[in-house]
């Protein structure tokens, strides 16, 4: 299980985060999904009459993999979650310790705990698109850049973005979760391998035509 996890963190391994949490709390019902906030500021894509399972997804926007699976596995997860077949929780984390890698990931997750509901998914979208050069080459998620973001996402937040006022409840927030990598995707509570990476084999397993290898 330890290799199939370190193939989908490859290149965001961490030194380790503290205990995992994993949230099933639903949004709406299947003719209205909607994404709700929760008080941990995790986001839930959800059906709420739906008893489909539970599918955590932790990602840190900093990480390269992470923004791989967001190009290549995000919108099936979000085409099931619409269509009630799963409830995503999304959990933004830092798993990154050195610097500017740190500081980047702190910054842009602060700025997604700003933005209101509606418009979260697509500022999300906008992090992964400018989202700086990989491990330590270069800092990036300004402030400024952020609150630009979050603008032509919909939302204005300027300034909860520029005072990073949920910095600290975020990092609150990553220090009960361990981890070994990002993105760390669980089913229903049950570690996902390499299948994470590939959106027709996590579709099967959402579905129940697929088994989870572990």
């Amino acid at each position: 299980m330890m290799k199939r996890l370190v193939a989908v963190a490859v290149a965001c391994v961490a030194i380790a985060v503290l205990g995992v949490l994993a949230f099933s709390e639903p949004g709406a019902s299947s003719e209205g999904v909607r994404l709700t906030r929760q008080i941990d500021g995790s986001m839930v894509l959800a059906d709420k009459g739906s008893d489909a399972p539970v599918l955590d997804l932790y990602e840190d926007f900093d990480c390269p993999i992470c923004k791989r699976l967001h190009a290549e596995v995000d919108p099936t997860i979000q085409r099931l979650a619409r269509a009630g077949q799963v409830k995503v929780v999304f959990h933004a984390v830092t798993i990154f310790r050195d610097e500017p890698m740190r500081s980047n990931s702190v910054r842009a997750a602060a700025a997604a705990r700003c933005v209101p509901e509606e418009s979260w998914l697509a500022f999300r979208d906008e992090l992964y698109a400018m989202q700086p050069a990989p491990h330590g080459v270069a800092s990036g998620f300004t402030v400024e850049e952020l609150a630009r973001a979050a603008r032509k996402a919909g939302a204005q937040v300027d300034e909860c973005v520029r005072s990073q006022s949920y910095a600290e409840a975020h990092l609150a927030e990553t220090a009960k979760v361990r981890l070994e990598g990002t993105p760390t995707l669980l089913l229903d509570g049950r570690l996902l391998g390499d299948e994470a990476l590939d959106p027709a084999a996590l579709e099967k397993i959402i579905t129940g035509r697929g088994g989870v290898t572990v």
